[in-house]
């Protein structure tokens, strides 16, 4: 070997033995660099979007515990729960030994933990931009190196959504409950921004935010074409003063989505092509003039 051949792969060996030293780095969304030995072995996951994430990029087997409502895919449900993302059960993660939890910024555990020595990965998608980037995030964290082609399929499924629909479906005036309490999704939401890609036009104005809470009054005076709602909020929905006279109840245009759709509807993450063809057959079914 040539002096200069050896010099070269001397320096690679060099480059490559302090890029394992350095171990890995990821910042999250508070823009703390979460510094990491190498790529974790064991995952708690406190909130449902992040364990579908690190699934969807084939490392379901790497968790080790998740939050109460993460249920999907089946295999996550067999493991153990550790709680909420706003209520975690500490004591039962520092039991699981994790390498990293990963969980909401908005969690109250976040300090806590770290305060207990654990690694933390804080990230919280509100947006399309938001999940794709946690899905970027994670994929160097699991080292995985296709998540963008993964996150194109997933953009992909979205679009496909959005041709199957009539041109008429532009025209439609959409009102979309969250939760409890009059929680609706707003136009920069991940939700907004599906309705916005199927074509129909939400009654939110985009300076009331991503999950505004809005006075039933707000709704009635906008009159949508077409409500959408989840099973477990849609009790009591007709009794909302002055609702009845609105034209999407008296068209009987209303979408109750079953718990199961969802869950699939309000996780900003690789089941958002699902949510989108969940909600373009509600639209297709209930939409029409």
């Amino acid at each position: 070997m040539s002096i200069r051949r050896w010099l070269g792969a001397a320096a690679v060996l060099c480059w490559a033995t302090a890029l394992h030293a350095a171990g890995l780095q990821v910042t999250d969304d508070r823009g703390v660099v979460v510094s990491l030995p190498q790529s974790p072995q064991r995952i708690v996951s406190l909130l449902p979007s992040l364990t579908e994430t690190v699934c969807e990029l084939g490392q379901c087997h790497r968790l080790v515990g998740v939050d109460r409502y993460s249920n999907h895919p089946a295999p996550v449900r067999d493991l153990p729960k550790t709680g909420g993302g706003i209520d975690p059960n500490v004591e039962a993660i520092v039991a699981l030994k994790p390498d990293v939890v990963l969980m909401a910024t908005s969690s109250r555990g976040v300090q806590r933990l770290e305060a207990l020595g654990l690694k933390v990965l804080a990230m919280e998608p509100k947006s399309s931009a938001d999940a794709k980037r946690v899905m970027g995030k994670l994929g160097q964290l699991l080292e995985v190196s296709d998540a963008d082609r993964i996150w194109r399929a997933i953009d992909a499924g979205v679009m496909a959504a959005a041709q199957s629909l009539p041109a008429d479906a532009r025209s439609l005036r959409v009102y979309y409950e969250v939760s409890t309490g009059g929680y609706a999704a707003g136009t920069q939401s991940f939700i907004g921004e599906l309705m916005a890609r199927l074509g129909v036009q939400n009654i939110l104005t985009p300076d009331l935010g991503p999950f505004p809470r809005i006075n039933p009054e707000y709704v009635v005076r906008a009159n949508p074409d077409l409500i959408m709602i989840g099973v477990r909020n849609v009790q009591g929905m007709a009794q909302r003063p002055g609702w009845r006279g609105m034209r999407a109840l008296r068209e009987q245009r209303v979408c109750v989505f079953t718990e199961a759709e969802s869950d699939v509807l309000v996780r900003p993450g690789p089941r958002m092509a699902e949510a989108a063809r969940i909600m373009a057959r509600c639209i297709g079914d209930k939409g029409r003039r």
